[in-house]
């Protein structure tokens, strides 16, 4: 492929255009944007996922097209791929924003490179941390047999907030409760994968995933031309797939609805895409009723059945008859028609007891109990801080450690120790001496960065990726995932309600 053609201005003849930035010659040669984009970009240390990576031929190939881009066509670009995201209303909510309600996530232009061989570690390492998630929450439910042998600490699930006793003797089926996993990981200093933690209730992103792919092959299809990169596009069928897997066994064939809380949801346009993507009909908690323990969809045409609610709400309001009576986002009965068996719910109620942060420590335990295997993938090392030895290591290290609340998402209540105030430390320390069991600490990793577009230049940026597992009868890995970017300088929180972005992920064949 050539990566540049030139032609040089004359009566009648048309002006320089690089192939690459799609500007006028005359824009390329202004000082600020003729050098190559990636020339003064600095990793600064920290494991590169472009140049780290570029010993991959594909990988060499798009480092070299980088380069050749200058910084007018990529800003350019990226201000076309936000207005794109605007005009397709590719928003989250954040609740805590006075000023504003629906954002775009901000979209990075500038690719995130996996190989092939990266790829197959973290596909394997996923599918087996789902696998050993599933055995345990079977266990947890029904024979305990884990908390007896003593390998997880019995109180540490019995007095979860997410434990749900309701929930003891109800076998699903396939025994899978956890259909759709994110398992976020990070890249340390020596390039090696590691988990920071699991999202196995409702976990979002995945929308993100699909439409980033979408606006990088429109806005960059000659960075990409000619390398091969596994596709996403498959997500929505695989999704219907597996929900299809778990419908009650007598049923011929499944209808499988979207369970959101509405419009007014962080996360409403992806519960639109992936029922668009899947085929299925979106619903809230007044388009479903309960008769004789079934649970039926209203529709202009009557009364449909359903088999499997893919729900995109929390336990606590799924049922007000059994957990929240003042919840007006579910429908009163399913819960019990969900323990006869009559429908299936995705993921199963009761599955926050495997990702919260405390359990998560248990995970490498976990896996070997049931799997008798060596984990794939590693735990960041982490200090429980409900054990006295725990607890001791990080409140004489609170300085050096990021420190996490067990049950909070999205970046809130984590405290990073090198970066705090002596205010904020001594605040952290009494919550931690009040209650200890709400908190465990981790080193901070030394995360691998990605080149971002930072105003008018190429900076590091620190970034994870959350893969997506989807388990009916049995697992698939989404290609690539979410790779989230912390665009904030120096930052290391990349959640978008604390002021991340996202970038499309390229997993190379």
């Amino acid at each position: 492929m050539r990566l540049a053609q030139e032609f040089t201005p004359g009566c009648g003849q048309v002006p320089k255009i690089n192939a690459l930035s799609g500007t006028k010659a005359e824009e390329v040669e202004k000082p600020i944007d003729d050098t190559s984009l990636l020339l003064d970009y600095d990793p600064a240390g920290y494991f590169c996922e472009l140049s780290g990576v570029a010993s991959h031929p594909d990988a060499e190939e798009i480092y070299k097209r980088l380069s050749q881009l200058n910084m007018l066509g990529l800003r350019k670009r990226s201000r076309d791929a936000e207005q794109e995201l605007l005009n397709l209303g590719i928003t989250f909510t954040v609740y805590t924003d006075k000023d504003s309600i629906d954002r775009i996530l901000p979209f990075d232009v500038i690719p995130r490179i996996l190989t092939d061989k990266d790829w197959r570690h973290i596909e394997a390492g996923v599918k087996q941390r789902v696998a050993a998630i599933n055995l345990f929450l079977e266990d947890v439910y029904h024979g305990e047999k884990i908390l007896k042998d003593g390998v997880v600490p019995e109180d540490l699930i019995k007095t979860n907030p997410y434990y749900r006793k309701e929930m003891k003797g109800v076998d699903v089926p396939c025994g899978t409760y956890v259909h759709i996993c994110g398992t976020d990981l990070v890249r340390d200093g020596d390039g090696t994968f590691q988990v920071l933690e699991d999202n196995a209730r409702t976990p979002s992103g995945v929308s993100y995933v699909i439409e980033n792919r979408h606006l990088m092959m429109r806005a960059f299809p000659d960075l990409a031309d000619g390398i091969s990169i596994a596709d996403v596009d498959e997500y929505g069928a695989q999704l219907m797939r597996a929900m299809q897997a778990v419908a009650p066994k007598q049923v011929g064939v499944p209808n499988v609805v979207l369970l959101s809380p509405g419009r007014f949801n962080s996360a409403y346009f992806e519960h639109v895409f992936l029922a668009r993507e899947m085929g299925a009909q979106l619903v809230e908690g007044q388009d479903l009723v309960v008769q004789d323990d079934h649970v039926f969809v209203r529709t202009t045409g009557g009364l449909e059945p359903v088999h499997v609610i893919y729900r995109r709400i929390d336990d606590d309001f799924i049922d007000p008859k059994i957990f929240n009576p003042e919840s007006m986002l579910g429908v009163p009965g399913l819960f019990e028609a969900y323990r006869q068996g009559n429908v299936t719910l995705a993921n199963a109620v009761g599955t926050g007891v495997a990702d919260d942060k405390a359990v998560y420590a248990y995970i490498p335990r976990i896996i070997k109990y049931y799997l008798n295997q060596e984990p794939i993938l590693e735990n960041v090392p982490t200090n429980i801080c409900r054990e006295p030895e725990g607890l001791k290591q990080t409140l004489d290290n609170l300085d050096k450690l990021v420190t996490k609340p067990v049950g909070e998402s999205g970046g809130y209540g984590v405290v990073i120790g090198p970066h705090a105030t002596k205010k904020q430390l001594k605040e952290l320390r009494a919550k931690l001496e009040a209650d200890p069991s709400n908190f465990i600490s981790q080193p901070m990793v030394s995360l691998s960065v990605c080149p971002t577009l930072a105003g008018k230049a190429v900076e590091p940026r620190h970034v994870d990726l959350r893969p997506f597992t989807l388990t009916g009868d049995t697992s698939w890995v989404l290609p690539g995932g979410l790779t989230r970017v912390a665009l904030r300088r120096g930052s290391l929180i990349v959640n978008s309600s604390q002021g991340g972005g996202s970038k499309d992920t390229w997993v190379l064949g």
